[in-house]
C-alpha cells in the first residue's frame, strides 16, 4: 500500500511539473523582444510525448527538472547582464547631465557678464552721442518726408531725386556719415530750387491710348504740368506723366495755350495748388450734357416740354408786346387801324353808326371776345407745362429712389457707387423740373398780365363807345 501510494504521488507530481514547465517557457517567451515573440507564436510547439510507463514518466519528470533549472540559470545570467548594462548607461547619463549642467552654468555666467557689458556700452554710447542722437532722429524724419514728397511731386518728372539715398537714410539704424548729410542737404536744396522754377524740358508721357510718347513739357513749380495745350497729371505709381481723359472747363483750359506761347515775362496760367486733387475733381464733374443724361427718360421729357412751352411763350410774348404797342398807338390816333384789336373794334363802331345801342353792344362784345381769344391763344400750354414740370420731376425722383432701393437689395449699402445712378436720376429730374417750372411760371404770369392789360383797354373802349352811342340816342329823342 505504501509503495502504491508513493507511485500515485510521483505520477501526480509528474503531471504537475509537466504543466509547470510550459508555463515557465511561456513567461520566458513573454520577456523576449517583439520579433522573437512573433516568430515563436508563428511556429507551433510540438506536442509533449506521452509516457508509456511509470519509469518513462519518472525519467520525463527528471528531465523537466533539469531543463527548468538550466532555463532559470540562463535567465539569471541574462538579468545580471542587463543590470550591469543599465548601471553603465545610468552612469553615462549622470556624467552627461553633470557635464551639460556645468556648461549651462558657464553660459549663464557669461550671459550675465554680457548683459552688464551691453548696459555699460549703451550708457557709454549714449554719453558720447549726446546731441548726435537727436540729429540722427531729425535726419531720418527729414529723409522720410523728403522721399515721400518727391515721390508724389511733379519735380520727379525732370531729373528725379536720389530716392535710394533717401530710403536708406529713412530706414537706417546707424548714425549718418558726413557724406550722407551733405547729400541730404543737396537734395533739399535741389527740391527747393525746382519748386520755385518754371521749366521747359522733354519727358515721357503716357497717352490716353496707353502708349508712351516723349513730349516737350512745361512745369510750373510743383503744381501744374502742361504739354500740347493740355494739362497733364503725375502718376506716382508709374513715375510718369499721363494725359487726362478730359480737360478741365474752358475758363481754366484757355490759359494753357497762351502760357505755352509766352516767350518771356509774365503769363497767366490756372494752376492746381493741391497738386492734382482739384484738377481731378474738375475732370470728374459732369458736363451739362452728362447731367441731362443722368436724368434718364423723365429728364428728356421735361426738357422737351420746357423747350416747346418756352418757344411758344416767347412767341406769344412778342405778339402780345407788339399788339400792346399798336393798341397804345391806336388810342392816340383818330383813324381806325385794322392791324390791331382796338382799330378793328373802332371800325365795327364806324360801320354800324345807324344801329341802335343794343345791337352795337352785341357786335362790339362779339369782337372783344374774338380778339381776347386770339390774345389768350396758347397761354394754356405755358401754364400747363409750368405746373406739370415739377410733377414730372417728382416722378423722376420716385423712379430714381426705386432704382436706388433695388441696388441696395441686390448689392447692399456698402458700395455707394452702386446707388449713385438712382440717386443721380432722382436729383437731376427734380432739378430739371424746377428749372423748367420756375421760368415758365414767371413767363405765364407775365403773358397773362400783358394780355389782361390789352383786354382791359378793349373793354374800356367798348364800354365808352356804347355809352357814347346811348347818349347820342337819348339826345336825339
Amino acid at each position: 500500500m505504501r509503495t502504491f501510494s508513493a507511485t500515485i504521488a510521483l505520477f501526480t507530481a509528474a503531471f504537475v511539473f509537466q504543466g509547470a514547465a510550459p508555463a515557465a517557457h511561456a513567461q520566458e517567451a513573454a520577456s523576449q523582444s517583439d520579433a522573437a515573440q512573433q516568430a515563436a507564436e508563428a511556429t507551433p510547439l510540438p506536442a509533449p510525448p506521452k509516457p508509456r510507463s511509470l519509469d518513462q514518466l519518472l525519467e520525463m519528470v527528471a528531465d523537466g527538472f533539469e531543463t527548468e533549472r538550466a532555463a532559470n540559470r540562463q535567465r539569471v545570467a541574462e538579468f545580471q547582464r542587463n543590470k550591469d548594462e543599465q548601471e553603465r548607461l545610468l552612469q553615462e547619463a549622470l556624467e552627461t547631465l553633470a557635464y551639460e549642467e556645468s556648461i549651462s552654468q558657464r553660459m549663464e555666467l557669461r550671459y550675465n557678464e554680457n548683459e552688464l557689458g551691453i548696459g555699460t556700452a549703451e550708457s557709454r554710447m549714449t554719453e558720447r552721442l549726446g546731441e548726435l542722437g537727436e540729429l540722427f532722429g531729425v535726419v531720418r524724419q527729414v529723409a522720410t518726408d523728403l522721399g515721400a514728397q518727391t515721390w508724389d511731386s511733379l519735380t520727379s518728372s525732370h531729373g528725379g531725386s536720389h530716392q535710394e539715398l533717401l530710403d536708406r537714410l529713412g530706414r537706417s539704424n546707424e548714425l549718418p556719415s558726413t557724406d550722407d548729410l551733405e547729400k541730404l542737404w543737396l537734395e533739399l536744396q535741389r527740391e527747393i530750387t525746382k519748386q520755385g522754377k518754371v521749366e521747359r524740358y522733354r519727358a515721357t508721357v503716357l497717352t490716353i491710348e496707353g502708349t508712351q510718347e516723349e513730349r516737350e513739357i512745361i512745369r510750373a513749380g510743383p503744381f501744374t504740368a502742361i504739354s500740347g495745350g493740355n494739362y497733364l497729371l503725375w502718376e506716382p505709381t508709374d513715375q510718369m506723366l499721363r494725359e487726362l481723359q478730359r480737360q478741365p472747363p474752358s475758363r481754366h483750359h484757355d490759359t494753357v495755350a497762351a502760357f505755352e506761347n509766352a516767350s518771356g515775362g509774365y503769363a497767366k496760367l490756372a494752376i492746381d495748388p493741391s497738386r492734382g486733387g482739384l484738377l481731378e475733381m474738375l475732370i470728374d464733374t459732369p458736363t451739362p450734357t452728362e447731367r441731362v443724361q443722368q436724368g434718364g427718360a423723365v429728364g428728356y421729357v421735361i426738357i422737351c416740354l420746357g423747350v416747346v412751352a418756352g418757344v411758344v411763350g416767347l412767341w406769344r410774348w412778342g405778339l402780345i408786346a407788339m399788339t400792346s404797342r399798336r393798341v397804345a398807338a391806336q388810342r392816340k390816333s383818330p383813324t381806325a387801324d385794322l392791324r390791331n384789336p382796338l382799330g378793328r373794334i373802332l371800325s365795327i363802331a364806324e360801320e354800324n353808326l345807324a344801329a341802335d345801342t343794343e345791337t352795337l353792344e352785341l357786335k362790339l362784345d362779339e369782337v372783344v371776345l374774338r380778339e381776347s381769344s386770339k390774345l389768350e391763344n396758347f397761354l394754356w400750354l405755358v401754364k400747363t407745362v409750368s405746373v406739370v414740370s415739377p410733377l414730372l420731376g417728382l416722378l423722376g425722383t420716385v423712379t430714381g429712389m426705386i432704382q436706388t432701393f433695388q441696388a441696395i437689395t441686390l448689392f447692399g449699402a456698402g458700395d455707394p457707387k452702386m446707388m449713385a445712378g438712382g440717386i443721380s436720376e432722382a436729383l437731376v429730374t427734380t432739378m430739371l423740373g424746377l428749372t423748367v417750372a420756375i421760368p415758365l411760371v414767371l413767363l405765364s404770369d407775365t403773358l397773362a398780365n400783358s394780355t389782361r392789360k390789352v383786354i382791359d383797354i378793349l373793354d374800356e373802349k367798348t364800354a365808352g363807345l356804347i355809352a357814347m352811342r346811348s347818349e347820342q340816342a337819348n339826345v336825339g329823342n
